[in-house]
């Protein structure tokens, strides 16, 4: 895998330019990886929901669950499917809005020095080996890239927001994903 540094966008793989990002702060090099688990309608996977909802697309009469979250504007660096198809909403030079109110070892504003990454997944279900497979060939490919980052800032987007947030939840398996990195 492969990441064009200028562009800063992974090669050979899709890009769909979400309209949720702006700049990072000047001063913010990337520091950190949060892992996040999403599934639209919860607890159900495939189909294009994710997409509409990083692209401001999605329809809130398409499900009852969706008239909640059709106007939140939010969205990930990357998305690895259930299948391990890996989707680039955001170029990692640019802000992703993934992480909302975050604190990490006394630095607020997460999205500001984080890669956000999201598992097709919730957290009450197991991830699928090809999505651990597809996350620690990313991450190998963040840290051999972003030189101010390291294997040991990888953190769940609940360590950043406790009691506000759950996921990647009890199911993501740390030391499986150790066990590739």
């Amino acid at each position: 895998m492969q990441i064009d540094h200028q562009l800063g966008l992974i090669t050979d793989i899709e890009y769909r330019c979400s309209p949720n990002q702006d700049e990072r702060p000047d001063s913010a090099a990337i520091t950190g990886i949060v892992i996040h688990n999403i599934s639209l309608p919860p607890g159900e996977f495939g189909g294009g929901w994710i997409d509409d909802l990083f692209l401001n697309k999605l329809n809130p009469k398409a499900h009852p669950y969706f008239e909640k979250i059709a106007d939140v504007c939010v969205s990930a660096h990357l998305l690895i499917r259930r299948d391990g198809e890996l989707i680039q909403y955001v170029p990692f030079h640019q802000r992703a809005w993934h992480a909302g109110i975050s604190l990490w070892n006394g630095q607020e504003c997460c999205n500001d020095f984080t890669v956000g990454i999201e598992l097709e997944g919730c957290d009450d279900q197991t991830f699928e080996v090809i999505q651990y497979e597809t996350l620690a060939t990313t991450i190998r490919a963040l840290v051999t890239t972003y030189p101010q980052l390291s294997f040991d800032r990888i953190i769940g987007h609940s360590d950043i927001a406790p009691g506000r947030k759950t996921d990647p939840g009890p199911y993501f398996d740390w030391e499986f994903l150790k066990s590739f990195l």
